[in-house]
């Protein structure tokens, strides 16, 4: 199921597990049925990974073999509801996800406005091939939807952060930049996010407090990653992903960033290499924000993660 321009790529390269990134917003009744039919197909195919189901849609990303990734792929296409979905692809020498979850939510992406539907108000697409020469615009305003620690290991050139803590701020955030951009609200503005799924909800929020010409990276960075050369982009550092990798390069392999146990922020070589970090326990990024009640709590962890290593078993808790 991997697009066609890539297959050779795939095929040269190819890792024992294939990675599928996808969403899709479209009216959905019965979601306990559904979450059911998810979770059933999933076991069936040995996966692994996370997948959102809401009255709004569905959000996820699961890994398997390959023939099991494209079995599923297979069948997502062709239920009608889902028969449009778009797929981004990336592999790895071992499973990101340590389990399968389907779970049941307000929103597939949790913006705190379930009010906002996506399925009918949102930017138009570039396509991936476009995009570096749309945002080359000094008329284009490029905005990340990301949350701020992502957007700290990698970005592109000249984009705009809001520095949300999670996408929860974004509608405060483009509330102010609506006051301040009052005389310019028929600017151009282009939005990006990992996948592509920020950018639904928050191209759509835009345009309804008044914006005009909004646009979005047509599959997000990881579409970009997959269609365009790495001679050619202006993409700059890594790029934050929610799973085991923590992040991945411009190739879609393993970046180079751990992932704080602790605070869940992504940690360079620096970060690591710091008096502050204690695995599992804190890092410079949070090793003043936490209590000691919390670094105690967090040190009975980090001991119940080893005991289960010595035992050859993964700790839930991972």
């Amino acid at each position: 199921m991997i697009d066609q321009a890539n297959i050779e790529t795939f095929e040269l390269e190819q890792k024992p597990f294939l990675i599928a990134a996808l969403y899709h917003f479209v009216n959905l009744e019965k979601t306990k049925v559904w979450q059911k039919r998810f979770k059933q197909i999933c076991a069936k195919h040995s996966l692994f990974g996370t997948i959102l189901i809401a009255p709004e849609g569905i959000n996820g990303t699961i890994s398997g073999n390959h023939e099991n990734v494209n079995d599923f792929v297979a069948w997502i296409h062709n239920q009608t509801e889902f028969k449009n979905v778009e797929i981004k692809y990336s592999q790895d020498n071992s499973c990101p996800f340590n389990r399968m979850k389907v779970r049941l939510k307000k929103e597939i992406v949790t913006m705190g406005k379930p009010q906002i539907n996506s399925s009918k108000l949102k930017g138009d697409y570039i396509k991936p091939s476009d995009w570096n020469e749309f945002i080359s615009s000094p008329e284009v305003l490029v905005i990340d939807t990301r949350n701020d620690y992502e957007v700290a290991i990698g970005k592109f050139k000249n984009a705009v952060s809001p520095k949300t803590n999670s996408f929860r701020d974004f509608p405060n955030w483009a509330d102010k930049l609506a006051l301040k951009e009052k005389s310019k609200k028929q600017r151009k503005i282009a939005m990006y996010c990992t996948g592509g799924i920020r950018c639904e909800k928050s191209t759509a929020y835009l345009k309804k407090i008044g914006f005009d010409e909004v646009y979005q990276l047509k599959g997000g960075i990881l579409k970009y990653f997959e269609d365009v050369p790495s001679n050619e982009s202006l993409w700059q550092g890594e790029c934050f992903v929610f799973d085991n990798r923590v992040s991945v390069d411009h190739s879609l392999q393993k970046g180079t960033y751990e992932l704080c146990n602790a605070c869940r922020h992504p940690l360079s070589e620096d970060d690591i290499a710091s008096i502050s970090y204690q695995t599992g326990i804190s890092c410079p990024h949070c090793i003043l924000k936490t209590t000691t009640q919390q670094k105690e709590r967090f040190k009975e962890r980090q001991k119940q993660i080893k005991l289960a290593q010595k035992r050859g078993q993964k700790h839930i808790g991972v």
